[in-house]
């Protein structure tokens, strides 16, 4: 699935800053938020501190109409759960050294914003979160996002010790994982392009308040505060700067700033309240801190552990009145500024007058010249870079884990060495040999295009996981051009069996081997790095497609279903390719819908082979369309398959080959088959990345025990001297031959687990993400 162990190299042999390609996820400018604008200030300064430097943004969108700059590259919909799949596809395919994730939950879609996760459980490159909320007693939704967001970075960013003290406390992030960052702030001595002074008429002090304004702003106390104020200093004038937050204007209108009018009104302070209603631009705001003589942030949530409007106004070096939330109570230590309590206007009034009061002092306490300097742009944009710096490092040396807890991980059994010996010898200039005697290939048997599909799986696998060499390669076209001489035009089939001197023995194959070798040409188009190779299986995917249409099999559905999930890997919007998952997906429901029924949970009257390829296919069309039904039906029928197939000693005892398993009447134990073991798996790995449920991702681990000699004989499968598999397992032995069809089952379960062993260290809960 992933390519973790050829980026881990790659990642070795490059220098580790400084860095070429980088991505950035959150918010952008021109939309209205404040990290919206962190994040256009971080791309900036990066940009700057490293002219070679590309750096590029995913933008969470709220509106498809906004025009954002040519830096960011993709927008995504928040509440669009479709659009996020395609998001990780592109920064996979953009080769981004490290992903940086401005990370905040109502930016992002789904309960806590736990869209999020569908990106990042899936793109190869180092993350880098930085969290600007931290919050002490979290709900379970946003227990469940964050320690699923923190075991998915390999560093975290936070800009207060204390928020690296609730991460250690929640969720026992490690300390050495945490970078300090404070809030970067702009050039202040860039010139005014705004005399906002003589705009607003404003002759005395200026009191400032900026940001958008939202009833947690608290400003209802600063102008409460002001009768108290002007009878000390008349001529002050308080300008409070921002439009109505754009989530608080679209819910309840400009009721709080229409609440804030008739206050002032009512307390006879109108005349030195200067609103001024609009989203200023950072120029304009830097004329206003320079002009303004006092800064003030009265708000009223004292758990908020990071304010963009606090850190520049203390990097501009402005006296400040706040109350003591936790950034303020952090920011303005050393007195750095006077601390209020919270819905307090006298207190506040009193706080203001004496700083007002001190302005004529040379050295006032709040100026940190030193503290200053440590906010700037430019250098917190350097200290970025070595956080990615050491993300890389951490990545490459596979020691990204953050959490100091006990929590489980996603995968933690010793998996065994990935060999393609056993395929190599298995195979010819013509394709893979279908059977074998014991290991030695029988020719007897000739060749079919359900192996030699199998085996175009296994060789993207090797390519994604860093293992294939040139030999593979080599493979991977052999077994394509046998794919590709399979198709007969006269009918718009893939023929299947191929004697050993070449000859097609049938004018198509059946139903099931059309559909496997679809669901092969969707890996190869979705995931491969040959273009040509792509090209060429987007060209056979589309000439057999036609064909399904008239398809009646359940399992064929499936896989054809399977292939257009990977097919839309790397080309998501394809009308065809969307139109063939949906239909095929559509007739799985069907079929179940008419063949479910008490204590019989399946597709069709038969549980016969490869079944649990008809539960991953809904899961994951589920998935990806955001089709809660779908997937539950996915998971639903997933679910008694492995209740049906686990042994009451509790390992894995697939359906029987030998009869299957009909309604109403007895399950064949025996004969045991290696592709049973490999479908049942990768449904499993599927509905574990589909929900965040470990004991998904544990049923997986037991299934390829299976093959280790965790069975009902308690004997092996897998032989290492010739990196084979054998054909299964009988009632009273192993079947000692060791076919294509078994290898490949082997090979490829082996591939997707060690490429989800490669990934970040997972803490998994038990609900799922949709």
């Amino acid at each position: 699935m992933k390519p973790a162990a050829r980026f881990q190299r790659k990642m070795k042999s490059l220098p580790q800053r400084p860095f070429r390609k980088i991505a950035i996820v959150g918010n952008f400018l021109p939309r209205q938020c404040g990290i919206a604008a962190f994040t256009s200030d971080l791309a900036e300064s990066l940009s700057e501190n490293d002219g070679a430097l590309q750096v590029d943004v995913v933008a969470m969108s709220d509106d498809p109409l906004t025009s954002y700059p040519c830096r960011v590259r993709l927008q995504i919909p928040a509440e669009d759960y479709a659009a996020y799949r395609p998001a990780a596809e592109f920064l996979n395919h953009g080769d981004y050294e490290v992903v940086s994730v401005q990370h905040e939950y109502g930016i992002f879609g789904g309960e806590s914003g736990e869209y999020l996760l569908t990106i990042l459980r899936s793109i190869r490159a180092p993350i880098v979160t930085t969290l600007h909320t931290v919050v002490d007693d979290p709900s379970p939704s946003m227990r469940r996002v964050t320690s699923e967001l923190l075991a998915l970075s390999d560093r975290v960013v936070v800009m207060s010790a204390q928020a690296a003290g609730i991460l250690a406390a929640e969720y026992g992030l490690r300390p050495s994982a945490v970078d300090l960052i404070p809030h970067g702030v702009p050039d202040l001595s860039q010139g005014s392009i705004w005399n906002i002074k003589e705009d607003l008429k404003i002759t005395g002090p200026m009191l400032l308040t900026f940001g958008l304004l939202s009833p947690d702003k608290g400003i209802q106390y600063a102008i409460e505060a002001l009768p108290a104020i002007l009878k000390e200093i008349p001529e002050a004038v308080y300008v409070i700067l921002g439009a109505t937050h754009p989530q608080v204007r679209a819910s309840a209108g400009e009721a709080y700033r229409q609440s804030l009018t008739e206050l002032a009104e009512s307390l006879g302070v109108s005349g030195s309240i200067r609103f001024v209603d609009q989203f200023v631009s950072q120029p304009e705001l830097v004329s206003a801190l320079s002009a303004a003589d006092v800064y003030i942030t009265p708000y009223l949530n004292p758990k908020q552990i990071t304010s963009g409007t606090l850190a520049y106004a203390v990097g501009a070096g402005k006296a400040v009145v706040s109350t003591p939330y936790l950034y303020a109570q952090e920011l303005l230590a050393n007195e750095r500024g006077s601390l209020v309590p919270f819905r307090d206007a006298a207190a506040l009034a009193t706080a203001v007058i004496e700083q007002v009061s001190g302005l004529s002092d040379e050295s006032p306490a709040w100026k940190n010249e030193e503290h200053k300097s440590d906010m700037a742009w430019s250098k917190v944009a350097r200290l970025y870079a070595d956080s990615f710096s050491r993300a890389a490092k951490q990545r490459a040396s596979g020691t990204q884990q953050l959490s100091s807890s006990s929590a489980p991980i996603f995968l933690d059994i010793g998996l065994p060495p990935l060999s393609s010996r056993g395929i190599v010898a298995m195979s010819d200039d013509t394709g893979l040999y279908q059977h074998a005697f014991h290991s030695i290939p029988d020719r007897s048997h000739g060749y079919c295009v359900d192996d030699n599909a199998r085996g175009l799986i296994f060789t993207v696998q090797l390519e994604e996981l860093g293992e294939a060499n040139e030999e593979i390669f080599a493979l991977q076209k052999c077994f394509l051009s046998f794919v590709h001489n399979s198709f007969n035009p006269d009918n718009g089939r893939f023929r299947n069996f191929m004697s050993f001197d070449r000859r097609w023995l049938e004018p198509m194959g059946s139903e099931d081997s059309h559909g496997r070798t679809m669901w092969a040409l969707g890996v190869v188009a979705g995931r491969t790095a040959s273009s040509a190779m792509r090209r060429a299986a987007v060209d056979l995917f589309h000439l057999g497609r036609p064909a399904l249409a008239e398809m009646g099999s359940p399992q064929t559905w499936a896989y054809a279903a399977l292939g257009a999930d990977e097919f839309l890997t790397s080309d998501p919007m394809n009308a065809a390719a969307l139109a063939l998952r949906t239909e095929m997906t559509g007739r799985l429901m069907a079929a179940r819908f008419k063949v479910r029924s008490p204590g019989w949970h399946w597709f069709e009257d038969v549980v016969s082979y490869a079944n649990g390829r008809m539960s991953q296919a809904l899961i994951r069309a589920g998935q990806w369309q955001k089709d809660h039904m779908m997937l539950d039906a996915g998971l639903a029928s997933l679910e008694w398959l492995m209740d049906h197939q686990t042994a009451p000693e509790g390992h894995f005892r697939p359906i029987g080959s030998n009869g299957f398993w009909r309604r109403d009447h007895s399950k064949a134990i025996f004969d045991q088959q290696p592709v049973e073991a490999w479908a049942s798996l990768s449904a499993c790995i599927s509905a574990a990345n589909a929900t965040g449920d470990l004991s998904w991702m544990r049923r997986a681990e037991n299934t390829f025990q299976w093959f280790q000699g965790k069975n009902d004989l308690g004997l092996p499968l897998f032989d290492p001297e010739t990196g084979g598999c054998c054909d299964g397992l009988h009632q009273d032995r192993v079947n000692a031959n060791q076919g294509a069809e078994s290898c490949l089952s082997y090979l490829c379960a082996l591939a997707e687990l060690k490429a989800e062993q490669a990934r970040p260290a997972v803490a998994k809960s038990t609900t799922s993400t949709l």
